[in-house]
């Protein structure tokens, strides 16, 4: 019978087997990979932080301090940590509720959660979320991200957008009139850059698009769009109109505010953060494995994403996971190892030292633009056209999963798409679920003695979900013959429910001088029956290898009864 692996601590970062046979020509990949990195992650980072309702200078802090403690103690190769777009609608919702302080708190209690997880050996459990509900929640969240970037998208002068989707709707559609004009071509000229800009794939020695195809279309429409603020005086809300300056470096570390009675009502988020870091951190690093032919440790990946998630709070950061987009252009960029990611956390920490006077000219409609980019790429758009191939109920859990993290929130949606998931799961096993009459010959149904001989095949799974099909058996219109035989090769699993329903059929059976007999149990049937001490008050006499032994015994005299 399969069991859990024994539980047992062990601590062994990534980084530290990729050192021990490391070369100068690793190292130079590894830098050019983390710059490149690191100029693609900058614009997503405070764009991301202020989606979610914090300054654009936590999103910086998240991706230095977060990305810098998961490359140095992560158990991936090359994933790239930092705020993601898959946290927005859940940190905004925090934020709007409880306050930024309390988003520190419920940060760092996940992170506390993630360790844990780590520690106890249970990353493989994330893979029991299906598909149907990552691809769900991951739509939800893209259409929350487009929604909530409309109001700079278009320059419309409102106050601070609510977190409810409805209230979303009906304050946009109350300030369209105010639309800014300016704010929306620099927005629409965005978004058309990042289309129409060469990709990486099209940067080859010679090629015309060689210089620019290597600058992330990100970083050149805040670039062209901070300079045409500043040449233009164009007027339009800009980082420095709506946050002040951003500070140059990091903060100093301090412990956020803490005020227990309102952290006991952070459990909800606390769970919500931890959970969709773990799923989130490690479906990135299982995409990377692919890409690179490794394996990552999903252990350590949860241990340092827990640290991450306790110490960029410290700094003012928020939720840290592994980020798609970010850890795709790492190997992209030729990245070989951890040393990648810390290069990108430096490069940012330079970057914010050298250029963060300059970001406040960047107008907060190229931020929009930037994220409707990101929303629109975080939608699993092949597996929605092709949502129609799949199962009435696939569609149902997808559906309700996106439709209830778009009107209500994250936690809810994967509470019933779990929920609904797991009845599913119970109607479809229990389908499959069988048990058969076997046709007799007539000299096996009836014996001499005028005994009746009835025998059933059973398939699948007999548990809760199921054992109204043993059950049937004991309807009291059709009465049981005298002996019953019960073939079991087929039947894989057997819970406590069923070894009720079994039970109860053996009782009925004594009690009219019948007799049950088992035919070729397998492993995990035959040992639940030997430890409830059911098999001893059957009697092994009653067991046998195959249904013809079975039916030789049929015909012998009833043997006495071993009772425990």
């Amino acid at each position: 019978m399969g069991s859990f692996p024994p539980l047992s601590f062990s601590f062994r970062p990534r980084l530290w087997a990729s050192l021990k046979e490391y070369r100068g020509e690793d190292f130079t990949a590894d830098v050019g990979a983390g710059v490149t990195v690191a100029l693609v992650a900058l614009p997503l980072a405070m764009a991301f932080a202020i989606a979610s309702g914090v300054r654009p200078e936590q999103g910086i802090v998240t991706a230095i301090v977060g990305g810098a403690t998961v490359s140095l103690l992560g158990g991936s190769k090359v994933q790239i940590a930092g705020p993601a777009g898959a946290f927005v609608a859940l940190l905004y919702g925090v934020v709007e509720k409880y306050g930024v302080a309390n988003l520190l708190i419920a940060t760092m209690m996940a992170g506390v959660i993630l360790f844990a997880m780590g520690a106890a050996r249970l990353g493989m459990l994330v893979r029991f979320v299906p598909v149907s509900i990552v691809i769900g929640f991951t739509t939800g969240i893209a259409m929350i991200i487009a929604l909530s970037q409309v109001r700079d998208f278009l320059g419309l002068d409102t106050a601070k957008m609510p977190s409810n989707f409805f209230s979303q709707i009906s304050v946009l559609w109350a300030a369209l009139g105010t639309i800014n004009w300016t704010a929306f071509s620099i927005g629409l000229a965005g978004v058309l850059m990042i289309v129409v800009w060469p990709a990486p794939q099209s940067a080859h020695q010679g090629n015309w698009r060689f210089v620019t195809a290597k600058l992330p279309s990100t970083v050149v429409v805040l670039t062209l769009s901070a300079f045409a603020v500043w040449a233009l005086e164009l007027q339009v809300a800009t980082i420095g109109s709506r946050f002040g300056a951003l500070p140059q470096g990091l903060p100093a570390p301090r412990l956020p505010s803490f005020d227990w009675a309102t952290a006991q009502n952070l459990f909800g988020p606390t769970v919500a953060i931890a959970a969709l870091g773990a799923i989130e951190s490690l479906l990135c690093a299982r995409v990377a494995d692919g890409l690179i032919g490794d394996r990552h440790d999903p252990n350590q990946e949860l241990m340092a994403q827990g640290i991450a998630n306790f110490v960029s709070p410290l700094f003012g950061g928020i939720a840290v996971t592994g980020t798609i987009a970010r850890t795709m252009t790492n190997v992209k960029s030729g990245a070989r190892s951890p040393v990648a990611g810390l290069v990108h956390a430096l490069a940012l920490l330079a970057v914010i030292y050298a250029l963060a006077p300059l970001a406040g000219f960047i107008p907060l409609a190229a931020l929009a633009a930037v994220l409707m980019w990101v929303a629109f790429n975080m939608v699993p758009w092949r597996e929605l056209r092709e949502l129609g191939h799949f199962s009435l109920f696939y569609r149902a859990i997808l559906l309700a999963t996106l439709t209830l993290t778009v009107v209500f929130d994250l936690t809810v949606a994967m509470e019933v798409g779990l929920v609904l998931a797991s009845l599913f799961f119970i109607y479809r096993v229990s389908s499959l679920t069988k048990v058969e009459p076997v046709r007799l010959p007539t000299d096996r149904a009836v014996l001499p003695d005028g005994r009746r001989v009835g025998a059933w095949r059973l398939f699948g799974s007999i548990f809760f979900g199921s054992v109204a099909k043993l059950e049937n058996l004991l309807d009291p219109s059709r009465p049981l013959p005298d002996v019953v035989i019960l073939e079991m090769h087929k039947l894989i699993n057997f819970d406590t429910t069923g070894l009720d329903a079994l039970e109860a059929l053996h009782a009925t059976l004594m009690r009219s001088g019948g007799r049950l007999i088992l035919a070729d149990l397998n492993e995990q049937p035959l040992s639940l029956m030997a430890r409830s001490g059911f098999l001893a008050e059957l009697g092994r006499d009653n067991v046998f290898p195959d249904l013809a032994a079975a039916l030789d015994a049929s015909a012998a005299p009833r043997p006495a009864q071993v009772r425990s």
